[in-house]
């Protein structure tokens, strides 16, 4: 294993104070926490938005505090849900008093431990609901579905919602009409490698690729052959059309990197998705590319689909004033 680490029991922690001290006059870290706050958190007569997971996705999510997004975001151990504590603590941070809102990754920890902290904040009168995302078609139960880089649009559109003063229950009503019209799915041509082992998530012949991974190192549904960028493109959204019931409207897009993929292949990706999405009749009204959500130091992409109508696209073309460059 070759990382430019420390102690791998100190990753999160040297992380996190990196990111705060080329940030100083944006973001903090609250003390004995792993949660990254907007400078001017909490921001009165505005909901709260929070989010986070596991370690290891960068710049997901610290990277996206900030105005026009997150208000904080806590961060497990690798590939682990934050606790319930380090939750609660980020929820009290972002509460201005008119409550906070919580978006969940489905995980089981994240799930778990998010809501458990929901529960600890009401009692101490804190108003908060939340959204679980879970854009992962590869899953077959949906119950069972994980939330990936989808994540990112529900952050961006439900924290546009919040600076612009929407109250708790109009940010719940969009959270759960957006989450039902987002798909993603991703491959991988090399896994990830936990520092915290220096193992490597899953094995790949030379000739292999790993179709439908998750964002922790997980094994994709199958492996196959390395293909080309337009068939490995081609077999991506042809799963993703069967997802989706409006083929007319418009859709936003991700292509994004899972951490060690360079901009050119994600480029030529997207040259064939472009094309290929038009002719399929799917019109792409916006299109983003770059690394968003990562898996550590995975090969491979994702591909996200989003279906905008024009308050969305609003939403979504809304300033940000966030910390990932």
């Amino acid at each position: 294993m070759k990382k430019l680490i420390n102690n791998p029991q100190n990753i999160v922690d040297e992380m996190l104070d990196g990111l705060v001290k080329a940030n100083p006059k944006e973001i903090v870290r609250l003390e004995n926490t792993n949660v990254i706050a907007r400078i001017d958190a909490p921001v009165a007569g505005k909901v709260g938005l929070i989010s986070g997971g596991g370690s290891g996705h960068e710049p997901a999510h610290a990277g996206y505090v900030g105005k026009g997004m997150l208000d904080c975001a806590v961060a497990g151990d690798i590939f682990t849900s934050p606790t319930p504590d380090q939750v609660l603590e980020a929820i009290k941070k972002a509460n201005s008093g008119k409550g906070v809102f919580m978006v969940i990754k489905n995980y089981q920890g994240d799930v778990m431990n998010f809501e458990m902290a929901g529960e600890m904040a009401q009692m101490e009168g804190i108003d908060v609901d939340y959204v679980i995302v879970n854009d992962d078609i590869v899953v077959e139960k949906k119950e069972d579905r994980r939330g990936v880089c989808g994540t990112l649009f529900v952050h961006k559109t439900l924290g546009a919602m919040a600076e612009n003063g929407a109250s708790l229950a109009e940010i719940k009503e969009m959270a759960e009409k957006i989450v039902k019209d987002i798909k993603s799915i991703g491959m991988a041509t090399k896994p990830c490698i936990n520092p915290a082992d220096g193992k490597e998530s899953f094995t790949l012949a030379d000739n292999e690729i790993e179709m439908g991974i998750g964002i922790h190192g997980e094994e994709g549904i199958q492996k196959e052959e390395m293909k080309t960028a337009d068939e490995i493109v081609k077999e991506m959204v042809d799963r993703l059309l069967v997802e989706i019931e409006d083929k007319d409207s418009e859709y936003a897009v991700f292509v994004n990197g899972m951490g060690a993929t360079p901009e050119m292949e994600l480029y030529i990706i997207n040259n064939s998705l472009a094309d290929y999405l038009k002719e399929k009749g799917i019109k792409v009204a916006r299109t983003y590319i770059g690394n968003f959500m990562t898996s550590m130091d995975m090969a491979g992409f994702s591909i996200t689909l989003y279906r905008v109508d024009e308050e969305r696209l609003k939403l979504l073309d809304q300033e940000v004033h966030v910390v990932r460059k």
